[in-house]
């Protein structure tokens, strides 16, 4: 769920193609963010790339199927939450990477999720990527199942949104400056939200900031 997962973590099974591929969406990103969806051009492409202009149109057809395997890249990462020993820990933990991943304007989470309101075909693969994501990160209640912290059902997936929401919602839609302590409230308030089947190690109720 960090910034740089849409970027990194690419499949490059070796060779040229390979090859090809990292330069063309390595340039994708960086037109993106340097200069938004508008900046974006099959042609603005290669030139950054050092690709044929050819390649590019070939494999990527237009702005929209280059944008969608940037996602579809990092789908082949092996990114995992934290462990940290608590809910309330890996909650933060996650909210941290979230964190970093938007504070900045010019990130390219930031830059992705804008240009999804630009394109069908990247919206798609963005919401792609994020049931990705939050498929990975249910393994975090199912650690604090084990470890006694959860004694009854809760739902995974609607948790986990609870905890990071908040994060989108007030830095990307409101554009409230960012401050590190954001992370870790919307994580503890997500926490509350199960109270009282949390109770176990790490677990520490704070007042809301």
């Amino acid at each position: 769920m960090s910034d740089s997962a849409p970027a990194t973590g690419l499949r490059r099974p070796g060779g040229r193609t390979a090859r090809t591929r990292a330069l063309v969406l390595d340039a994708v990103t960086s037109l993106l963010v340097e200069a938004g969806y508008d900046g974006l051009s099959i042609d603005a492409v290669a030139e950054r790339s050092g690709v044929h202009r050819a390649t590019v149109y070939r494999r990527w057809r237009d702005v929209g199927g280059l944008l969608a395997d940037v996602f579809d890249a990092a789908a082949g990462d092996d990114w995992v939450p934290a462990d940290t020993g608590s809910l309330v820990g890996d909650l933060i933990a996650l909210n941290q990477e979230v964190f970093e991943s938007l504070r900045d304007e010019s990130s390219v989470t930031r830059a992705l999720i804008a240009a999804s309101f630009r394109s069908a075909q990247a919206a798609a693969a963005l919401r792609g990527f994020w049931r990705d994501r939050y498929r990975r990160c249910e393994v975090v209640v199912s650690r604090a199942r084990r470890r006694g912290e959860i004694a009854g059902e809760v739902d995974a997936h609607r948790l986990l949104v609870a905890a990071t929401a908040p994060l989108y919602h007030r830095l990307v839609l409101m554009g409230e400056p960012p401050h590190a302590e954001m992370a870790e409230q919307a994580a503890r308030d997500a926490a509350c939200s199960v109270v009282p089947v949390i109770g176990g190690p790490g677990y520490q109720a704070r007042p809301t900031v």
